[in-house]
């Protein structure tokens, strides 16, 4: 009796022991006011750009709508020792992406011998759709922009190669609400025209002359715009493809369907009415070489809207479900390719 007493005591202090050690493997850590994933693990150490995925996963029943923190809630932290990459990494730092986002985690080589072309809408001396907020002016190209550059992070962590067709020097991702209006943005080293149609056949120009080099390459074009409509008009992401192009339908329909999983996940009581449709009468789908997705990530005007676009933390998981969609649509072209 007193053998089966001790032999029971030494598994109760088994488990004991393994409960404290998953819970020094994954630590929990509390929402603070203003958290969002991004700025969570960023401040406590855990690379976002690797980890991001890991920590969805691990807390999927405690987070909000779109991926977002519960204030006072506790959230486990993934075990950064136990990852497995087998990727040998290299930190490699883009300048453009800013001070705070310029190294660049390797998260996987999944999109290894990948082009990428990124176009965020408007720029220089036109911002695109403009409202107020909070008596300060908000701007189309600036959001836009910082959505393309948190996607250009992911697609590069995957292994891509990822050229910006609008660029700015001194902006960077922005970890803000508001983010300040400038008309300094180029394309390639050259200034943005004031006259709309030459700046769409210079972005044009500057894809079509990096496709021609990069021939016999695999090759898609993103480009990403905010919509402008009557205030009280809350729309989903969407997404337009050229009429003729079946890789182009694959790619808007591969990130359209990973919308749709995310918002069943993590908003079920919300229907997704975001579509992915046949647009070629816009210039950039019409005149550019490479199967293209043409991506509206929401209404400037819009209260709801706003929350999604003005949100740093919202931006980047806009960016994030775009890069998996990427993913989904380049693993499927392989897919379809091998049979």
């Amino acid at each position: 009796m007193k053998s089966f007493r001790f032999i029971t005591f030494l598994i109760v202090l088994s488990l004991v022991q393994v409960t404290m050690y998953a819970q020094e493997a994954y630590p929990k850590v509390l929402a603070q006011e203003g958290d969002g994933i991004y700025s969570l693990l960023r401040r406590h150490g855990v690379s976002p750009t690797k980890y991001y995925n890991d920590f969805v996963d691990m807390n999927s029943e405690e987070l909000g709508e779109d991926e977002s923190l519960i204030l006072g809630r506790h959230y486990m932290l993934p075990d950064t020792l136990a990852k497995n990459v087998e990727v040998v990494e290299e930190d490699i730092t883009y300048s453009i992406f800013g001070d705070d986002f310029k190294k660049v985690d390797a998260a996987s080589d999944r999109l290894a011998n990948t082009v990428y072309y990124l176009i965020s809408g408007h720029g220089g001396p036109d911002p695109g759709a403009v409202e107020k907020y909070h008596g300060k002016m908000i701007a189309e190209d600036e959001y836009a922009y910082d959505v393309t550059l948190r996607l250009a992070r992911e697609l590069i962590s995957h292994g891509a190669e990822v050229h910006l067709i609008v660029q700015d020097a001194n902006d960077g991702i922005r970890d803000h609400k508001v983010l300040e209006l400038d008309t300094d943005e180029t394309v390639g080293s050259k200034s943005i025209p004031l006259d709309q149609l030459e700046r769409l056949k210079q972005r044009t120009k500057a894809v079509n002359d990096l496709y021609t080099k990069n021939t016999g390459k695999y090759q898609r074009l993103l480009v990403t715009h905010v919509d402008s409509r009557g205030e009280g008009t809350n729309i989903d992401v969407f997404f337009y493809h050229h009429e003729k192009s079946t890789n182009g339908k694959r790619l808007a329909e591969s990130v359209h369907q990973t919308f749709f999983r995310k918002y069943k996940k993590f908003q079920p009581n919300r229907l997704y009415n975001g579509t992915f449709m046949e647009r070629s009468s816009l210039y950039v789908v019409k005149n550019t070489l490479p199967a293209m997705a043409y991506i509206e990530i929401g209404n400037i005007r819009n209260k709801k809207d706003q929350r999604r676009i003005l949100d740093p933390d919202n931006r980047q998981a806009l960016a994030k479900w775009i890069s998996e969609g990427i993913l989904l649509d380049y693993e499927s072209s392989k897919e379809a390719i091998a049979k």
